[in-house]
This record gives structure tokens, sequence and C-alpha cells, in this order.
């Protein structure tokens, strides 16, 4: 697999020189570019990327490479989570845990073995990320993920807990992928609980950070799944609140709009819904007025919906269709390390 060994380029099966290398190298580049604006005009790619992706197209000392050899592994990569540590750890231990499925016909039966068995879950966590950097971080940390030079297991599927990344940074490296022939699987958990949500339901909130709902995420998410007749509001409760008291708040603030409640994406990794369903049968059972007005604005199907079951789901759905398992009998590992702005 590639990797950077000065003047020289690890490839397949053999060393090729550095001359040899580059008059191939600017054929490729060139025709990177040229794709990049191709897609561009059909639509393909909705935004422009980040300079970063058109410098490592341009690239080399073999970081093109590290993302063009990406996902190119079988089932020896590893499951790895890029992001800040409370989204990370939380949803590792979650996939570490996770007994969902029936592991040998795939049907959703608990079987007392881990889904994951014999997968390792990798977090690679960046804590110091500033707001203007989280785009060049996704990408730097794709390589990182990516990197068989590392002492780590290149990544078979990367995620991206954070909903931040969706709208900076996963577009990105999507883009950096389908430019360089990258394989990996990339997972937001937006896209998949925007889909998933409004399989069935109109009208859905999304209890987030400040921050989260300012970027207006969400609604880029809705907007680009082209969902006519779905509305979607977000909020971000008063954090001094207790979860029961934060989710009364919502539905206080939601009962302005007159509209019928189907369900709350729940965008965090650190609220139990335990919690919140038993809030729920509170607000179900009517006791007093105040829990009877809260009632008459939720729909029978409401339900809750979290990230870190959707992004499970999806992991397992595709090693199973794709063939990935590690299939190894051993229970599974997470490992940590951390994110270096600075390696490349």
């Amino acid at each position: 697999m590639p990797g950077l060994t000065g003047h020289l380029l690890q490839l397949p099966g053999k060393m090729c020189n550095f001359a040899g290398y580059m008059k191939k190298h600017i054929l490729l580049t060139i025709l990177a570019v040229a794709a990049l604006a191709a897609c561009e005009q059909s639509g393909k790619v909705q935004k422009r990327p980040t300079g970063l992706v058109q410098s490592i197209l341009a690239d080399s000392t073999g970081l093109r490479d590290i993302a063009g050899y990406a996902g190119q592994i079988g089932s020896r990569g590893s499951i790895t989570l890029f992001g800040e540590s409370r989204d990370v750890k939380p949803l590792a231990q979650r996939f570490k845990d996770v007994d969902l499925m029936d592991n040998v016909d795939g049907r959703e039966k608990r079987d007392s073995l881990p889904d994951f068995a014999g997968e390792i879950i990798a977090g690679l966590l960046a804590d110091s990320i500033a707001f203007d950097n989280l785009r060049e971080a996704a990408v730097y940390g794709a390589l990182q993920a990516w990197d068989t030079t590392l002492r780590k297991e290149s990544a078979k599927i990367l995620i991206y807990p954070s909903s931040l990344q969706a709208a900076y940074g996963f577009h990105d490296v999507d883009t950096l992928q389908q430019l360089t022939g990258g394989q990996c699987h990339l997972l937001s958990p937006v896209s998949l609980l925007v889909d998933k949500a409004f399989e069935k339901a109109t009208n859905v909130v999304v209890w987030t950070s400040d921050t989260v709902k300012k970027a207006k995420v969400w609604e880029q998410a809705l907007a680009q799944s082209d969902r006519p007749g779905k509305s979607l509001a977000v909020y971000s409760p008063d954090a001094s609140l207790d979860v029961p008291g934060q989710f009364r708040e919502i539905l206080t603030q939601y009962q302005v709009t007159g509209l019928l409640l189907d369900g709350i994406i729940v965008d965090s990794y650190q609220i139990d819904l335990s919690t919140l369903e038993a809030e729920l049968q509170t607000i179900r059972a009517a006791a007093n007025e105040e829990d009877a007005n809260l009632n008459r604005m939720l729909s029978a199907q409401f339900k809750f919906y979290e990230p870190a079951d959707a992004l499970i789901r999806a992991t397992y759905s595709i090693l199973r269709k794709e063939n990935l398992f590690a299939h190894r009998i051993a229970r599974p590992v997470v490992k940590y390390y951390e994110y270096v702005p600075e390696l490349y």
C-alpha cells in the first residue's frame, strides 16, 4: 500500500522511482482536475470542495495515493470513528456492545453475540479543532484513517459522528474519493436520520446544540433530500434543564406551530433514550392539563430517532452486503488514537 518514503513511493508489489512516478502523476492530476470541472458542470458535486482537496490531487508526496487506495483492503481494516471524544467514545462503546442482529443470517434478532464480533473499532480523537478548520480536519482525518504506514489499522468504513461534519468536510472527503478512485465507505448520521425519520413522518423536530442549529445543517439536509411537503424544525433547548425538562421545553415551543409532531431526532450521543421514553409515557398518561395538551400535539406514531442506532445499522448493513466482516472469533476491540493535524 502507498506510503511516504522520501523520494520513493511504495506501491503494491513494486518500487518506482520519483521521475517515473511524476510523469504518471501529472497525467492523473490533469484528469482529476478535468473530472472535478465535469462533476461541477453536471451537478454531481453540490459545492466546490475545499482547496485542500485540489492540493492533494496535485500532491507529489503520496497523499493522493493514500486517498486513491482507501477502502481497497477488503475485510482487514477497521471501523473508524473520527471526531470529538464526547461523540466518538460513547459511539465506540455502543458499537462494541450492540446485539441487535442474528450473526448467522442477519435478521433483526438478538443472539447474545456482539454484532461486530471480531471487528476493530478505531476512535480517531480530534478534540481541538477550530470551527473554521472543520473542513480541512475532516480531510486530514480521512488521510490518517486510511494511511497504511501508520501503526494502526486502515479504515474500511469511516464514520463522522458529528452532524456538523455533514456540512463541513464530509462532502470534501467524498469528492476526494470520487476523484482519486478511493472506495472507503463514508457515513454521516444526518442523511441517514433524515431518510429514516421521513420514511413515514411528515413533521419532525431536531434536538441539537446551538452551534449546529446556527449552521442550519439539518435544514440543508432536508432540502437536498428533495422531500416536498415535509416539515423540519430545529431546537436547542436550555442546557441547564435536565433531559426531561429539555424535552418538555421543545414540545412547548413546538405547540405554537399548531402541527402534529411525528418524531424527534435527538442529535446527541450523551442522551439516554430510555429517559425520554419514560417521560413520553408520563405525558401520554395525560394526568394533568399540561400533559394532556402536550399529548394532543403528538401523533400516534410519534417516536425518537438517534444517530448511534442509525450509524450502527448502516455499518452492519454495509459489512454484510459487501462481505467485509472480519470473521474473527473474538469480541470487538476498541482502540483510540489522537488526530495529529501537523502529520502531513
